[in-house]
């Protein structure tokens, strides 16, 4: 009574035939005719012998629907014209066609999605080449998930074996029963049991046949997204050749263009120092090419003779002549000279911690919370701590002082331009500590507080304050016993998108200087997170930033370009122009936000060509630049960061217990310390709580503000929530007209008595 295991089954699909009983009509009844199930198709003949010249009817059962009448009858119905009501012979029969049939519909429902693709829809979702994997680590991936896939099919087979072997001994073993000649209701048992015997055994063959035509399925798609893989590549490399002949033809263009204007103007003072500069253009040819790509810079630089600045400027067009007073000293020396420590410097007196404990690695599918929350604030969104790192949002805002050096040079600086490229590396320097960190920084509660006082070790004292809670706002002041203070009031919003999260931080930084009082203002660029919902985290800073110097009017100009697929240029490029209050520039500024600035020193400049020079006839000022200079470097990351959320030295320390802190500072908070210590279940429960609190009493307190505001008969236009700040005051800025939170100071001198009287419960 067993069944030969049936063969492997192809791509195609099996073929299954066989005598079934047809309906046909209330004369003749059911009638026995031969059907063949084959590529999804089922077709009957009256004969085998028909089979080569006459079908009678075939319906395809891609749309089909298949119902089961009773023991032995089967309906077969394309939703049409075409119906075939079947009998089998008995109910094991029909079992095997009933499988039989489920399995051809899967595989022809499959097929037809298939050719109805046609292979051309598929979308190949690579990360970007910084964050992407190699073409040979994705290949080996492929094979290797084959390979597990087909050694778990080979598993299945074996334990098919095994339960034909054991089912067959079943059946042998119930004959032997049934031929016993028992009493007619022990044999119809005995008959019941063989045919459930025999429909297992026949559904274990349907499951191996499916898991075999999985595999199958597995391999052929594999093959079409490597096809289609390598055309993208082979695609791209056409496209990169033909953009760098590109750019070659427009600098040779752009060269000839410079050239004839210069043979056809011998009298100009320009004349002097075209030979110069046309030298140096061929001899960087190969480095330029990247002012006619996608993105193109609004500036080209080339290098200028080095000892072109000793020269008479009455021979040069464009020269500054006002370098020589304030800038004289820079000629030789670079702006990274001022980088020795002042004699006065403090030592760090305290040893503060190196390491903290390694993030668990807990499971969570992020899509099942996403979905719901596409198109909603942030910040209004319930977010379990398995997204978020050990740290809140004032205690990330306090990582800015990582690079606090480069505004201690600034202060020491001798000139504001001098000045402005180190404020201006130092705004780029905020940023390098994102590269890695994909983990969402904890949501302040309102009237929580950050301290962060390194007055003995660095020289200044920080204080941030969560002053507001919908829209949510921090407020930051950082004063420095090296002569420069800090200020700000940032806002985020931020946008889910569903494939990637924007995050916009709204509010201006200040930067004031004693030397020379010179105040800075500018604002942060655009942070957006990719690949949310699928594939590896990546982070990528773009836009503008305008540092403007409001004493002086000088003003630095940087560009974050954003990442392209297209670009030849190293990623997270920035760029930027230091001018002075007439626009002549000075320096200029190159590198990246997660690495290092450089700057330059300019010697001269001259405007491009028009709409028949450069691309889409965009003007383009060359800069000839004295050899460019590091001024900025980010530090590596410590030993294991990779398990410690990606922290810096500093970010590691944030949250370290001390004491004296205000009660309302995050060190205090219970779930973000529960979360450092791997706890997250009960961070996640901390949490809840936290955020219940702090609803509770927004509500009593807009209660109170409503209840005040219907004894005093006050306008209805007067805010509900009447929270104010407890160390910062809202006032006008004067600079920028801005509705801002400003310190008001006593802070430090509550924390020196001991006295924390104003501060309120919100942990």
């Amino acid at each position: 009574m067993s069944e030969p295991k049936p063969p492997t089954p192809t791509p195609a699909g099996d073929t299954y035939k066989g005598w079934v009983f047809k309906w046909t009509n209330y004369i003749k009844g059911y009638q026995r005719r031969w059907f063949v199930l084959s590529n999804g198709l089922l077709s009957y003949y009256r004969t085998q012998a028909e089979m080569g010249h006459t079908c009678r009817g075939t319906i395809n059962l891609a749309t089909a629907t298949i119902a089961v009448d009773d023991a032995c009858n089967f309906v077969i119905s394309n939703g049409g014209t075409q119906t075939y009501h079947l009998k089998a012979s008995c109910e094991v029969e029909r079992q095997r066609w009933i499988t039989a049939l489920e399995l051809a519909k899967a595989k022809a429902a499959r097929m037809q999605a298939e050719s109805d693709d046609s292979g051309d829809d598929f979308s190949l979702s690579c990360p970007p080449a910084p964050h992407g994997q190699s073409a040979a680590t994705q290949n080996s991936e492929v094979q290797s998930t084959l390979r597990t896939l087909g050694s778990k099919v080979e598993d299945l087979s074996t334990c098919n074996d095994l339960i034909s072997k054991h089912g067959s001994a079943l059946q042998r073993s119930l004959s032997e029963l049934d031929s016993l000649r028992l009493t007619g209701e022990a044999g119809d048992k005995i008959r019941q049991v063989t045919e459930r015997a025999t429909l297992f055994r026949i559904t274990s063959n349907a499951m191996i046949n499916a898991c075999w035509d999985f595999l199958s399925l597995a391999q052929a798609h594999s093959k079409r997204w490597q096809k289609a893989l390598q055309a993208e590549r082979e695609q791209r490399v056409r496209l990169e050749e033909t953009l760098e002949q590109l750019a070659k033809q427009h600098n040779n263009l752009e060269r000839a263009f410079r050239g004839a204007s210069q043979a056809h103007a011998p009298s100009h003072n320009t004349g002097s120092a075209g030979p110069g500069k046309g030298e140096a253009s061929d001899d960087d040819d190969d480095n330029e090419f990247f002012d006619a790509m996608e993105e193109a810079p609004e500036f080209i630089t080339v290098p200028a003779d080095p000892h072109f600045h000793k020269r008479s400027s009455s021979n040069v067009s464009g020269f500054n002549s006002e370098m020589g007073s304030d800038d004289q000293s820079l000629n030789e020396e670079p702006l990274a000279a001022n980088q020795e420590s002042p004699s006065q410097d403090l030592v760090p007196v305290k040893k503060r911690r190196s390491r903290i404990p390694d993030k668990p690695n807990y499971s969570l599918n992020l899509w099942s919370i996403m979905k719901n929350c596409i198109g909603k604030e942030l910040s209004k969104i319930p977010m379990p701590v398995n997204f978020n790192e050990p740290i809140s949002m004032l205690q990330r805002l306090s990582e800015d002082l990582e690079y606090h050096e480069l505004l201690d040079k600034a202060a020491k600086s001798q000139s504001s331009l001098e000045q402005l490229c180190y404020v201006a590396a130092f705004s780029v320097s905020s940023y390098s500590t994102t590269v890695h960190r994909t983990g969402k920084p904890f949501n302040p509660l309102l009237g929580e507080t950050y301290e962060l006082d390194r007055g003995r070790d660095s020289g200044y004292r920080s204080l941030c304050e969560q002053v507001s809670h919908h829209p949510p706002a921090a407020a930051h002041h950082v004063i420095s016993s090296r002569g420069w203070t800090l200020r700000q009031e940032i806002t985020v919003a931020s946008k889910f998108r569903g494939k990637y999260l924007s995050i916009m931080p709204l509010g201006t930084i200040h930067a004031i200087f004693e030397k020379g009082n010179n105040h800075y203002t500018w604002k942060k660029v655009t942070t957006t997170v990719h690949n949310i919902i699928v594939g590896k985290l990546w982070i990528d800073q773009s836009g503008e930033i305008d540092i403007v110097n409001h004493t002086t009017g000088d003003r630095c100009h940087l560009k974050f370009a954003p990442y392209s697929y297209f670009s030849r240029d190293v990623a997270r490029k920035v760029t930027g122009v230091v001018a002075d209050k007439d626009g002549k520039a000075h320096y200029v500024l190159s590198g990246t936000w997660d690495e290092k600035m450089e700057f330059s020193r300019v010697m001269q400049s001259s405007r491009g060509g028009g709409a028949e020079n450069g691309a889409e006839g965009k003007q383009k000022t060359v800069y000839q630049t004295l050899k460019a200079r590091e001024i900025w470097r980010k530090n590596p990351l410590p030993e294991g960061a990779e398990s410690m959320y990606f922290f810096t030295e500093l970010a590691l320390t944030l949250n370290e217990a001390e004491d004296g802190v205000a009660p309302t500072d995050s060190r205090q908070r219970p779930d973000q310390r529960l979360m450092e210590a791997g706890r997250w279940d009960e961070a996640n429960a901390e949490k809840q709580r936290l955020e219940e609190k702090q609803r509770s009493v927004r509500r009593e307190r807009e209660r109170e503000a409503a209840s005040q505001r219907t004894a005093s008969q006050s306008e209805e236009g007067a805010p509900h929530d009447s929270h104010k700040a407890l160390w910062f005051e809202r006032c006008e800025d004067p600079i920028t007209g801005e509705p801002v939170h400003i310190y008001k100071g006593g802070y430090w001198e509550a924390k020196e008595q001991g006295s924390w009287e104003g501060c309120g419960d919100i942990f």
